[in-house]
């Protein structure tokens, strides 16, 4: 694990397989047990990646780009085509290509390239020339505010929107709707007097009535021009958006002074009783009046949300206090009335969303849910970001808000109109990919039968990504025999990806990347395959699979299905003598995956009990989108032990690392936790490192706090800092995590000093015995 944090797991590529050797047919496959996949991080930015200036040149045949692996016949002025082995000549532009004079895309290092393309439509044959505006447009930002909330609240939530106004780029349109009981539109054009739009909560309220109430219909949008002449910020052809929409730079002081006059929700709540809070009709709204922006704005609504729906459509919970906002034994028996009703109106907004090209981001802060399990479908499918925090004033909130706005190294990066499209050999079939992506339903020879995720495509919609977005991809064979058939011949296989997108500036960039990997022949010996195998990526995309089934299967049991998993796959690769679990032993490619399988098992991905649906769609959310280092650590968190006698050192993440003259520093993703033993507590709370002669304790003290500040710095969404001592009641933060070797039924057997586990989970030792003896059964 050491070796794997010097070097980068992802590469120049941003490419990790499950398998990194192939078989050659689908009944091989499998029997590997693991699909085949591939997680890509589509636009991670890499030092040794270039840019070049121009488009690529595309085969003819499959549309794929020219590349490293492509055959070149430098006499001919021919290039051959890796996926179809289709000839295609090189244009007149190329005339000078020869084995010395190659053009940057057949480098052999540069499998992964960038392409800056004209905005100019004319100029760009590969761009659908209706979708992109003529100059570079301005990124919109349109703030959601739910004022159903105490006053304090409100506050925090006003104070960060002022910060994050400050930090805008001064291109950057902003515009603001908040909404309680009704939704108001806040006119931002009009700096006189504040002028505001209201539509009613209780109904559903289609893009053309919410257009035309704005007045941003047909007719409307030719009185418009009168009305503030000559404006077109961001291509919009003086258009009535200038109104609510305005450069941050010109409307930053009547946004102030909105936000200063903003309330909370003056419609009275009777006691006993929810606030009527309309937070579907609120952000249906706030697509509409970005639909009168010109297509490929990137446009994102950020929601601020406090508490859950209960008026109109998108509500979640009845008013009456007395009803329990739905838990997962709700929607396992099917007793949450309004459930499926709210994920088919967001449905029906993510469409919306997805066609006009834009994003919706979430930051739900409140003691209770507030739908986010409901509105999963589309912050997902638009790729927009998910926070989830217990008030606005806490720092898991306020330190996530601003990293959206910031720039430099804090930047996240996020771009927009993301599209991707994948080439593969004739071979292989894409089933889908999960992740915060649409299927665009673009048919094709190499989509496959079966569906996970998003798939029946080669290409899907990206409206929002960033420097950390990472999709998952599984492939299927075809099921042809390969022995007599010519494409069996070819001992490489070949896999592209596209992307292109409009970065924060508004340039749009296409970036290719291009992989090969080896077929082998399972049948002759599977040595080859094993050594190709990445138990960590292989583990999250098992993750990602079970969380998947447990959403879309009805009474699936993630638990036995990944068991029965890990038993085939130990009987397939293991070492042993039938019936004889002394004998098993595991190949180093293999040997972390069980300890994964374990703790997955654990995971709050597979155990719901204990976590509200908002919290589990939260988690789901975030262990799709993020890289594999990431989600890994989300799976299986990591340990460091500091001590006097030693550096800080990795610990098992067993309750017998737990002792009394330690600190324990746990990353478990979203929260980190420092954890003091008795002994240091003790003589911390005694000032011990106050004191000049004990320096060393000091610094002790220290080091986990600046550790624990790195990770925290780095991470998006910002995590919860828990920092607590052995025996407090904090402290469940890490027991929750820890491998229950000591439990109250050995407690007899541990020594002293350490603690023990109140659980009757087993342990680790306990599942890998069980699995050794179902393994090695006959």
């Amino acid at each position: 694990m050491s070796e794997m944090a010097n070097t980068d797991p992802e590469g120049v590529d941003g490419v990790r397989m499950t398998w990194n050797l192939w078989p050659r047919t689908k009944v091989d496959a499998s029997k590997c047990v693991i699909p085949l996949a591939a997680t890509i991080s589509p636009i991670r930015p890499h030092p040794d990646i270039p840019t070049l200036p121009y488009a690529p040149l595309r085969c003819k045949t499959c549309s794929s780009a020219l590349n490293p692996f492509s055959r070149v016949d430098f006499t001919a002025k021919i290039w051959i085509c890796p996926f179809c082995f289709q000839r295609n000549h090189f244009p007149p532009h190329y005339s000078q290509i020869s084995e010395t004079n190659l053009p940057g895309e057949l480098y052999p290092q540069y499998t992964t390239i960038q392409y800056t393309l004209p905005n100019h439509p004319s100029a760009n044959p590969n761009f659908d020339p209706n979708l992109q505006p003529h100059s570079p447009p301005s990124p919109v930002f349109l703030f959601v505010l739910d004022t159903c909330m105490i006053e304090e609240e409100i506050e925090f939530v006003k104070s960060a929107l002022r910060r994050a106004i400050g930090l805008l780029p001064d291109n950057a349109l902003v515009g603001l709707i908040s909404y309680g009981t009704q939704v108001q539109v806040h006119e931002l054009g009009f700096a006189e007097m504040s002028k505001v739009y209201v539509f009613r909560g209780s109904k559903e309220i289609s893009k053309d009535q919410i257009m035309e109430q704005l007045g941003l219909g047909g007719a409307a949008r030719r009185t418009a021009g009168g009305y503030q002449k000559g404006i077109s910020a961001g291509g919009f052809a003086a258009s009535g958006v200038t109104r609510f929409l305005l450069p941050a730079s010109d409307c930053e002081y009547t946004l102030n002074s909105l936000l200063d006059e903003l309330q909370t929700d003056q419609w009275p709540v009777p006691p006993g009783s929810r606030a009527a809070r309309c937070t579907g009709v609120a952000l249906s709204v706030a697509a509409g009046l970005l639909a009168a922006c010109n297509p490929g704005t990137g446009a994102r609504i950020i929601a601020l949300v406090g508490g859950p729906c209960t008026e109109g459509p998108g509500t979640i919970v009845s008013k009456d206090l007395s009803d329990p906002v739905r838990s997962h034994k709700d929607l396992d028996k099917d007793a949450a009335p309004y459930f499926k009703k709210a994920v088919k109106y967001y449905e029906g907004l993510a469409k919306q969303l997805v066609s006009q090209g834009h994003v919706l981001d979430l930051f739900a802060s409140a003691l209770d849910q507030v739908g986010v399990a409901e509105m999963k479908v589309v912050v997902e499918r638009t790729g927009g970001l998910v926070v989830l925090s217990e008030s606005f004033g806490h720092s898991v909130f306020k330190d996530s808000f601003k990293r959206i706005f910031e720039e430099g190294e804090q930047s996240l990066g996020l771009c927009f109109n993301g599209t991707l499209e994948i080439n593969c050999s004739k071979e292989i079939k894409i089933q889908g990919i999960i992740g915060p992506c649409t299927s665009l339903e673009k048919k094709g020879p190499s989509v496959a039968d079966t569906v996970i995720g998003e798939g029946n495509t080669t290409a899907w919609k990206m409206c929002g990504l960033d420097k950390s977005t990472c999709l998952t991809v599984l492939f299927d064979l075809s099921s042809g025999d390969r022995s007599n058939n010519p494409g069996g011949a070819y001992p490489q296989l070949y896999l592209q990806f596209l992307t292109s997108y409009q970065s924060p500036d508004g340039q749009l960039v296409l970036r290719v990347t291009t992989v090969t990997r080896r077929w082998v022949d399972v049948a002759v010996g599977s040595e080859e395959l094993v050594q190709g195998f990445d138990q960590e990526t292989a583990a999250v995309v098992m993750a990602r699979i079970a969380s998947l089934k447990m959403e879309t299967e009805d009474a699936f049991d993630a638990t036995r299905w990944l068991d029965r998993l890990l038993i085939r796959l130990c009987s397939k690769f293991g070492d042993y003598r039938k019936d004889d679990p002394s004998s098993f032993t595991l190949n180093p490619s293999f040997s972390l995956f069980p300890q994964f399988m374990f703790n997955l098992r654990r995971s709050q991905f597979v155990q719901v009990f204990n976590n509200s649906p908002d919290e589990t769609a939260y988690f789901r959310m975030l262990l799709n989108r993020e890289n594999i280092t990431n989600a890994a650590v989300m799976i299986q968190p990591s340990l460091i032990s500091y001590s006097f006698n030693s550096l800080p050192t990795p610990a098992l993440l067993d309750v017998a690392s737990i002792a009394a003259d330690r600190i324990l520093l746990l990353d478990s993703y979203f929260s980190v936790v420092v954890f003091h033993g008795m002994t240091i507590a003790q003589w911390r709370n005694l000032g011990y490192q106050d004191r000049p002669e004990h320096q060393a304790f000091a610094q002790l003290l220290q080091a986990p706090q600046d550790d624990a500040q790195i990770i925290i710095r780095d991470r998006f969404p910002v995590p919860r800092l828990v920092v607590c001592d052995q025996h407090g009641s904090q402290a469940r933060f890490l027991l929750a995590k820890l491998n229950p070797s000591a439990t109250y039924n050995n407690a007899n057997e541990m020594a002293a000093g350490s603690d023990v586990i109140f659980t009757d989970d087993v342990s680790l030792q306990v599942f890998f015995e069980h699995l050794q003896r179902l393994a090695v059964q006959s």
